[in-house]
């Protein structure tokens, strides 16, 4: 074998190496033929203690009814984060259990986060499952989910993501997918609401 064809040899083989190491999971759920179009959790709930909790995050943007909102608008509450979008079967699942949580906490203000659709797809998706409270369309910018994306373990990276924030405006706790039941959402509502009363 010839030096040129040695190196060729050599380079396949790190870019295969490569590639058992890594994984992409949307590109992995794109090769398996799902079609779904989004990386789905599996509903893993993540806590984080006061003590090892992120900074602030800091956010704005344009809610469907074209009100603008920002982090500044929940400052000193316990707050609900609700990243979505209506095509999104987990999502669709999900809804009345967002809606009943909403509603038995009105001192715990949600916002829903839609990463995909128009300011019109998303109000018929919240007339269809009654959902009251406002979500930020994200789509043209993703500056939501940017504001996010540096949290590491509670980083918004899969849809639908819920995040549970402090008063303080730090992540205090993450559902990754489909809330599997709304009692494990509204016992991380309490944890915080608690520690935040202290």
């Amino acid at each position: 074998m010839n030096r040129p064809t040695l190196a060729i040899a050599a380079a396949a083989l790190v870019v295969v190496a490569l590639a058992g190491c890594t994984s992409d999971p949307l590109a992995d759920q794109y090769a398996s033929g799902s079609g779904q179009g989004y990386v789905s959790g599996d509903g893993a709930y993540t806590e984080i203690p006061a003590a090892e909790r992120g900074p602030v995050i800091e956010f704005s943007g344009t809610t469907e009814s074209g009100d603008t909102v920002s982090n500044d608008d929940f400052a000193g509450t316990v707050h609900v984060i609700n990243f979505w979008y209506a095509g999104c079967a987990p999502c669709r699942l999900e809804a009345k259990d967002l809606k009943a949580v909403s509603e038995a906490y009105p001192d715990v203000p949600f916002l829903g986060v839609n990463i995909f659709d128009t300011a019109e797809n998303a109000i018929t998706f919240e007339k269809k499952y009654e959902i009251a409270y406002p979500s930020i369309i994200d789509v043209q910018t993703n500056a939501v989910q940017l504001a996010f994306a540096g949290q590491g373990a509670v980083a918004p990276n899969a849809v639908p993501t819920t995040l549970i924030i402090d008063r303080e405006g730090r992540v205090a706790g993450r559902i990754s997918g489909l809330i599997q039941d709304k009692s494990i959402l509204t016992a991380m509502i309490d944890t915080v609401v608690a520690e935040a009363a202290r």
